[in-house]
């Protein structure tokens, strides 16, 4: 709907209540201020009147809103109701606008399909945040508002009636149990600290979860499985291997994966840095070799995986082909993830 087909008239400011300003209402204080006391789309209130009588405004250029129209504030409330999980905030409309804000820490998923159908309507905006990324409690993942001041409300209606599952929706991380196998002779007899540990140690615990137990083998591939198997065994939610995930002949990880899991869901990953990541299932339980570069870079496939797992979603063979769009990371001189490209298609 063309703004210009907007029913709009000029009354005097004592008749105005209940109707819409068409543009915003500027008060000039010399010295002080000037700017916007009112804004165009804001619906006039008993209390607005002495306001408007105390800067010079004896008219104003209104709109009426008729019968199966609806407000820009309105609107977008509709929207976001209809888009998000009710545990999503909402804030108060700004110029039209409302945002979603995430109510605990967790995984964004976006169902980009709706998305784009939403946006394909006409006369509605509909943002977000990037799917499948981690967002913390408090912060804003997207929001709405329509493009005219009014909208017909059957077009509302057509989009909640269309809206058959959360557009915007937050999944909490659940609490794991993490089991490591830290594989390497150099670190088995000593020779060298291990120092992938403490880094998993610490990224897990930013996400909600803990290292239980961690058993450090030789590069022998029955040694590996057998330690994988028996953190199985003593109730490990995922199993995290790390070391020994090239192709070198010494590099045995990926065997002894094999050995101990039911599926293989993928050896290898587009991403850069984490493309000799691996993925297995043992029933249920998801058992991940990581490469080094995991321990070295701020962000990597774990950042990009692991979320995933500890919101409940199972990665499928797809989900790790589909990360080459975006998954090739520039090494930024000073690292800004999440607040850059990578992992985001």
């Amino acid at each position: 709907m063309a703004q210009s087909s907007l029913p709009l008239k000029t009354v005097p400011v004592s008749e105005a209540v209940g109707n819409i300003l068409c543009h915003d209402i500027t008060e000039i204080v010399p010295g002080t201020r000037k700017g916007p006391i009112f804004r165009k789309g804001h619906v006039v209130r008993p209390e607005d009147i002495p306001v408007l009588l105390r800067i010079g405004k004896e008219n104003l250029y209104v709109m009426e809103l008729h019968s199966g129209l609806l407000h820009e504030d309105d609107a977008a409330y509709r929207i976001a109701k209809a888009v998000t999980e009710d545990n999503i905030s909402l804030t108060t409309p700004k110029e039209g606008r409302i945002d979603f804000i995430a109510p605990h820490q967790g995984l964004l998923r976006i169902d980009t399909e709706q998305l784009t159908h939403i946006n394909g309507m006409g006369e509605i905006a509909l943002a977000t945040l990037h799917s499948f990324q981690e967002v913390k409690k408090g912060q804003a993942i997207g929001g709405t508002r329509i493009i005219p001041l009014l909208i017909q409300e059957e077009k509302i209606r057509r989009l909640e009636q269309d809206i058959s599952s959360p557009v915007v929706e937050v999944l909490p991380f659940k609490a794991h149990r993490i089991g490591v196998v830290t594989t390497g002779s150099e670190v088995y007899s000593g020779r060298i600290k291990d120092a992938f540990g403490p880094i998993l140690q610490e990224k897990f615990a930013a996400l909600g979860s803990q290292v239980f137990r961690q058993i450090i083998t030789n590069d022998t591939m029955p040694m590996t499985s057998n330690a994988i198997s028996e953190l199985l065994v003593e109730g490990a939610d995922m199993v995290v291997v790390t070391g020994g995930m090239s192709v070198d002949p010494d590099d045995r990880t990926p065997s002894a994966i094999r050995a101990a899991a039911g599926k293989e869901i993928s050896y290898g990953a587009p991403t850069f840095p984490g493309a000799m990541f691996m993925l297995a299932y043992k029933d249920t339980t998801p058992i991940l070799g990581l490469p080094g570069c995991v321990m070295y870079h701020r962000a990597s496939i774990f950042d990009l995986i692991v979320p995933r797992l500890l919101a409940g979603i199972t990665v499928s063979h797809q989900d790790i082909a589909s990360l080459g769009h975006g998954g090739y990371c520039t090494a930024c001189s000073e690292c800004r993830y999440p607040l850059c490209f990578f992992g985001k298609s």
